[in-house]
């Protein structure tokens, strides 16, 4: 059913799914790729596959060829090889040290402790603007003599984004205008990993990606990215951010519901096929036991219907 090659025939459009492999992707994963693939597809373009495994503690080839594995079980392949962040640090390090060249980053010596603390504590009028639970940028006016302190007693520094309240709107192809101001952003951990806020920004560019579909709990994330974009001079995808899937209990759906990856659910007899049609459904592309075939999506599918609202699942959805 899901063999088929596709050409492309636009060069410029490409979209990207770009999953952390730290585990089986669940049906949350698969329709935000699902949306991704054919949102590419319906527009004739490209669609690339990254893997955003900046940890590696977390992160492992093993999840990664399982997701893969799964992607491809519903008929989604990635054109070209797949991207992983883990292999591009270099990348990263030269956009930091443009940022810091231009002044835009400090170094930050909090431990989470302070920063919960600082969280918490009441807020000037420019935090007030920032996002919920925003660093109110604490480290930005150390003096010589404490950072120095703070150096000799082993601390090492995050670098963090010395935003000036930018505020950017996004116009998004789904949950429609979004304005958000950028905050210290972390760009860099206390170990030397770089964060995805920055990775994300310069991937994207560095790929050429145009269109950017995702689940809408990065939506608050975007201007950050912007404020990136901005500063980096890389240009600005088209986003579109999906409703997440929730499980019947009414919370962001997770491996702890039960049946929700591929595997889970072949255990109970419940093929790719029907996985599909599922997803689809979901979308208001077929009926609830309609077989569908991915061309048949493709032709169906227009970004601006997918539904604005959560897909709650029950228990008897599959």
């Amino acid at each position: 059913m899901h063999n088929e090659r596709w050409r492309t025939d636009n060069e410029h459009m490409r979209g990207r799914f770009a999953p952390s492999p730290t585990g089986q992707l669940h049906l949350g994963n698969l329709r935000t790729a699902l949306v991704s693939w054919l949102h590419a597809r319906s527009l004739g373009g490209e669609w690339l596959v990254r893997m955003e495994d900046l940890d590696r503690v977390t992160s492992s080839r093993a999840n990664e060829t399982d997701q893969l594995r799964s992607l491809a079980a519903l008929g989604l392949h990635p054109d070209g090889q797949v991207v992983r962040q883990s292999e591009r640090f270099e990348l990263y390090y030269a956009a930091i040290a443009r940022l810091r060249a231009d002044g835009r980053v400090y170094d930050c010596y909090c431990t989470r402790r302070e920063i919960r603390e600082a969280v918490s504590a009441p807020h000037n009028e420019r935090v007030g603007e920032l996002p919920e639970a925003a660093y109110p940028g604490t480290c930005r006016t150390l003096t010589a003599r404490r950072r120095a302190e703070l150096v000799a007693s082993g601390r090492r520094p995050a670098v963090r984004l010395a935003a000036d309240g930018e505020r950017f709107t996004v116009h998004d192809l789904v949950a429609g205008v979004y304005s958000g101001v950028s905050d210290d952003v972390v760009l860099q951990r206390n170990d030397g990993v770089p964060a995805y806020n920055l990775a994300v920004v310069v991937d994207d560019a560095a790929q050429g990606v145009t269109h950017v579909v995702r689940g809408d709990d990065l939506l608050s994330s975007t201007p950050r990215q912007r404020a990136l974009q901005q500063l980096l001079g890389l240009a600005t995808p088209t986003y579109a951010h999906i409703p997440m899937v929730v499980a019947p209990d009414g919370v962001r759906l997770a491996k702890r519901h039960g049946a929700v990856t591929l595997h889970d659910l072949a255990m109970r007899g419940v093929t790719p096929d029907r996985v599909l049609t599922r997803l689809a459904t979901s979308l208001g592309l077929c009926g609830p036991n309609e077989p569908v075939e991915l061309h048949e999506l493709v032709e169906r599918f227009q970004i601006g219907a997918v539904p604005t609202t959560p897909w709650s699942l029950s228990a008897t959805d599959l």
